[in-house]
C-alpha cells in the first residue's frame, strides 16, 4: 500500500516512527514535510494528494491529531478519523471507510501509535456492509446529491 505522512513539528519523532514501521511492514511512503507550524497546511496537501489518488491511505499527526483531522476533512474525497485506540483504528475503515487517520503526538505513545496504524492499515471497507449506506449518505452530501433526511 502508498502510504502519505504528514505531521506538524510537534509530531516530527512520532512520524519518523511510524514511517518506519509502515516500511518495515512493506508499505512504501511518502514524506510530506513537517516544518510548517500550521498544521492545516499540511494537513490539506496530505488529504488532496490521498483524495487525488496519489496514495492510497494517509496518516496524519499533530499534538492531539484533532486539528490535522478537522483540516483533512475539508478537502473534498477525504474522510480522516482522528483515532485513540485500536477500536478506532479498526472502525475506521471497516464503519467509515476513511482514507486517513489522524493521532496526536501529546496523547498517544509511539507503540500505541504503531499498533493503531497497523489495525487500520490491516482492514478494507465492504461496500456490501451494513455501513455502507452510512457512507453512502456522507458521499452523497459531499456530491451535492443528497435528498430530503
Amino acid at each position: 500500500m502508498k502510504l502519505a505522512f504528514g505531521c506538524d513539528p510537534n509530531a516530527t519523532e512520532l512520524k519518523q516512527a511510524l514511517i518506519k514501521e509502515a516500511e518495515r511492514l512493506g508499505h512504501e511512503v511518502v514524506d510530506f514535510p513537517s516544518g510548517d507550524p500550521i498544521y492545516a497546511n499540511t494537513a490539506i496537501a496530505v488529504a488532496k494528494s490521498v483524495a487525488a489518488g496519489e496514495e492510497d491511505r494517509g496518516i496524519l499527526l499533530c499534538g492531539t491529531g484533532i486539528g490535522v483531522s478537522i483540516a483533512a476533512n475539508k478537502v473534498p474525497g477525504a474522510y480522516c478519523a482522528c483515532v485513540t485506540d485500536i477500536y478506532q483504528a479498526q472502525r475506521a475503515v471497516l464503519s467509515n471507510n476513511a482514507n486517513l487517520i489522524s493521532m496526536g503526538a501529546q496523547v498517544v505513545g509511539v507503540e500505541s501509535a504503531k499498533m493503531f496504524m497497523d489495525e487500520y492499515l490491516s482492514h478494507t471497507f465492504d461496500p456490501k456492509s451494513r455501513s455502507a449506506p452510512k457512507v453512502d449518505r456522507i458521499n452523497e452530501y459531499e456530491r451535492g446529491t443528497l435528498g430530503t433526511c
